[in-house]
């Protein structure tokens, strides 16, 4: 193992403690990423602009702050990435689109200044599905996003490129917004851990939208310790964005070590179980067993509407894009790729009524998972009813040798919490027979991210399948 793959096993949290005691340097933590961006982007194509030199120049700065004893925050010195659809000032942000390929934000996204008062270093601005409308992140402008697990697969999506740079090891964490599933499924599929916020919980405040109802952004990384590290640094209201919670925060690390022991895991057998392909099944089965041996109850709860959430996700989420694409899809349509023109032009032969009675949909889906928390503290189901499939590929047979359309099947879970707007976690919970890994969604309470953040540090602590890296 060379000085740099020892660098870049270590968890965000490790290298950040590390850095605050002097015992690292954040130019080497840069130089190792740069390092393996260099090796392996070529085949990956996971990010859009890599930001060499000034990476390095922020580093530089950041190592003469700490040996001066300035600490900067959390996040001092730690390369990560940002999704291309987060504004930069000066810096340009394409959102995957060959319509903003040039385009340089006069200001950064109130998460990005965030992330620089903690202390972060950008190392680049990730790959993604054009303007997020999709979930398979085969970008015909900046390349497809190739899985590290088997380069013939596909990454997810939206958010595949934040979600393959930190399966990768070329940075700690990166940034991914979710409308439908857009980081929890690419987390599932790398093999990383992603949270998609309570809707309000973090500020859009300079990010590209997609479903202006339904956006959020959220931290990706290799541990959900991780995750909370860089979840407390990017939270909480901002008078830019008038959907943010004016509500503190917790204190997301406090609790993360309190275990599961007298919690009550929620399931909803009718929905939860059914139309997975077996690997799948198997791997999140086994994790409620594991939660349950570590003291954690199963619950059976009935959701007696939860069937319609995949119809009343594709209309909210053809809606919403569609309305703000209008003016760009009259005068540009030649710049789109053909699979989000489609969608786009799909979206506009909604009526109205569609699009009202797949909100009073979702206030009745919300209503529902808001009773049911009187009897439960959190729900656990598969992310995504199956694993990796090919690049390129439409469709995908999930049992009975059926084909159906990937679109559709792959919010099959996580629409759930993009509709009611709760917040989800994926986190990693096995292997299928081809060792493409497999993800567990945890859906809670609103705002009560810090039970998500303390079960998922409880499993990752009795299991090892987030230690696991692609071979590269």
């Amino acid at each position: 193992m060379s000085d740099h793959d020892e660098l870049l096993n270590l968890s965000l949290a490790d290298a950040a403690r590390r850095v605050r005691a002097r015992e690292l340097s954040p130019v080497d933590l840069v130089r190792a990423a740069l390092a393996r961006i260099r090796a392996t982007d070529d085949g990956l194509r996971a990010y859009i602009t890599v930001f060499e030199e000034q990476a390095l120049q922020v580093a530089k700065a950041a190592e003469i702050m700490a040996s001066a004893g300035h600490d900067l925050g959390p996040l001092h010195g730690i390369p990560i990435a940002l999704k291309d659809n987060i504004a930069l000032r000066a810096t340009r942000t394409t959102a995957g689109s060959k319509v903003l390929g040039d385009w340089l934000p006069d200001a950064d996204a109130t998460i990005a200044t965030r992330l620089r008062q903690a202390g972060a270093i950008f190392i680049g601005k990730t790959n993604m599905h054009e303007f997020a409308w999709g979930g398979t992140s085969a970008n015909p402008h900046y390349g497809a996003v190739r899985n590290p697990w088997n380069r013939e697969r596909f990454p997810a999506g939206s958010s595949g490129g934040s979600g393959v740079a930190v399966a990768a090891r070329t940075c700690f964490a990166a940034i991914g917004t979710d409308t439908g599933g857009s980081i929890r499924l690419p987390s599932a599929i790398n093999g990383v851990a992603g949270i998609r916020p309570t809707y309000g919980r973090v500020s859009n405040h300079g990010i590209i939208p997609l479903a202006w109802s339904m956006d959020t952004a959220g931290p990706m990384a290799r541990t959900v310790e991780d995750c909370a590290l860089m979840f407390g640094a990017m939270a909480g209201h901002d008078p830019k964005d008038p959907t943010t919670a004016a509500r503190p925060c917790a204190d997301y690390l406090a609790g993360l070590g309190d275990g599961v022991r007298g919690l009550r895991i929620g399931v909803v057998p009718g929905y939860f179980f059914q139309h997975l392909q077996p690997p799948v099944h198997d791997a999140v089965q086994a994790a409620l067993d594991t939660f349950e041996k570590l003291g954690a109850r199963r619950v059976d709860v009935e959701i007696e509407n939860i069937h319609g959430n995949i119809s009343a996700q594709l209309t909210i989420e053809s809606a919403e894009p569609s309305t703000y694409h209008q003016r760009w899809l009259r005068e540009r349509p030649q710049d789109y790729g053909d699979d989000v023109r489609t969608l786009l032009e799909v979206g506009e032969l909604l009526l109205a009524t569609h699009y009202l009675q797949a909100q009073r949909y979702r206030t009745l889906l919300r209503n529902e998972f808001i009773a049911a928390f009187r009897e439960v503290d959190v729900f656990v189901c598969p992310t995504l009813p199956f694993t990796a499939t090919p690049i390129g590929a439409t469709t995908v047979v999930i049992d009975n040798g059926i084909e159906e359309d990937m679109l559709s099947a792959i919010m099959q879970f996580t629409g759930v919490a993009s509709l009611t707007g709760l917040p989800a976690m994926s986190v990693p919970c096995g292997f299928d027979n081809d060792d493409l890994p497999i993800g567990m969604q945890l859906i809670g309470r609103p705002f009560d991210e810090a039970t998500l953040f303390r079960m998922g540090h409880a499993y990752q602590g009795a299991t090892d399948f987030h230690s696991r890296a692609p071979s590269l």
